[in-house]
């Protein structure tokens, strides 16, 4: 039986591009042209994925996504386009139950195979999610008041003064769960803490504000040759490899790479952890890989891993998707397959 996919965009063109691209997987395709019509045919009938525009008539795509996961969750992947403003909504969307999103296709993008390859991707990546792994809106108010944070009664450290780094990678599924890990950690945490979320230029800085607001620990949006502090959280920058240099004082910084290489994604997992290994001995390094589609990290956890790094892997059992944990697993480069939850205590107890 074909898969059902569920188009959501005022524009016609829109659905017309989407219709295209997603019609060659073989799925079957229906259309809606504003969030009510949305509410109203996913509540109705079971699809696989639903993608969701985000300003709409009658009804746009947020309250839309709210109400289908309250009634009837479904693998939904926001439509966005990559603007400052957006980045911000499609982050409420992403709590709301929303797995993912992709830029909108465009006259900027018509015919460029990375957003159509990116397009067939997600896609048949999420109308493989097992239904229980879609989560209903969280009870929890969005935390829009920054954290209050304890003035620290210990000397200021430096980076030379870092016993252990935490390198965290993730994509598909995983904002919400660097949420919660920037969250559980306390005013005492001594390590910094550098993370990968595969997501474009425009939205990096969004969520690293984001994490800020949720967390104790100051979070900042990484930029060329800042420096790694003990205690802080570092969000990859969208667009650039986040990368690793000693100054001749013996300070650690930030060293943003522009170059892409081969990888298909910039910022990488792979290329952080490789990047650690030059200012970092092995036995200093916590890797942890997250959900996500595809195999970024797999090479990165397995380098650090034989150097000496303890890692740890997300299960199938919690994965949202089990593509870049697996990965890492079968290439022999996870010491610990944990469920997310014992990820999140081994990191937030880390000695």
């Amino acid at each position: 039986m074909a898969k059902k996919v569920l188009i959501v965009d005022d524009s016609a063109l829109v659905r017309k591009q989407l219709t295209e691209i997603i019609s060659t997987l073989g799925y079957e395709i229906y259309i809606a042209k504003n969030g009510r019509e949305a509410v109203e045919k996913a509540t109705s009938e079971q699809f696989d994925v639903i993608t969701m525009d985000i300003n709409m008539p009658i009804m746009d795509g947020i309250e839309a996504v709210k109400r289908i996961m309250e009634e009837k969750p479904t693998a939904i992947l926001m439509v966005s386009s990559l603007t400052t403003e957006n980045a911000g909504i499609t982050m409420d969307a992403l709590e709301l139950g929303a797995i993912d999103y992709i830029s909108k296709p465009g006259t900027m993008n018509i015919g460029k195979n990375e957003n159509r390859d990116e397009i067939l991707q997600k896609v048949k990546s999420l109308s493989r999610i097992p239904k229980r792994r879609l989560k209903k809106p969280s009870a929890r108010p969005v935390q829009r008041e920054r954290r209050p944070r304890p003035s620290r009664l210990e000397p200021a450290m430096d980076s030379r003064e870092i016993e252990k780094v935490v390198l965290i990678g993730s994509s598909t599924g995983g904002p919400g769960l660097i949420e919660q890990i920037c969250s559980s950690l306390p005013a005492s945490y001594r390590y910094p803490v550098c993370i990968v979320q595969h997501m474009p230029e425009q939205f990096t800085a969004a969520f690293a504000n984001r994490l800020d607001r949720a967390s104790i620990l100051p979070v900042h949006e990484s930029a060329q040759n800042m420096e790694l502090l003990p205690g802080n959280i570092y969000v990859a920058r969208g667009g650039v490899h986040m990368n690793f240099s000693k100054k001749a004082s013996g300070k650690i910084v930030i060293r943003e790479d522009k170059d892409k290489g081969k990888n298909f994604f910039q910022p990488s997992v792979s290329e952080m952890m490789f990047s650690s290994l030059k200012v970092f001995e092995g036995k200093q390094i916590v890797g942890v890989i997250l959900t996500g589609i595809g195999d970024d990290g797999a090479d990165g956890m397995v380098e650090i891993k034989n150097a000496g790094a303890f890692t740890m892997g997300e299960s199938e059992k919690s994965a949202t998707v089990y593509g870049m944990p697996k990965e890492a697993y079968d290439r022999g480069g996870v010491s610990q397959q944990l469920e997310f939850i014992n990820i999140l205590r081994e990191i937030a107890t880390l000695k």
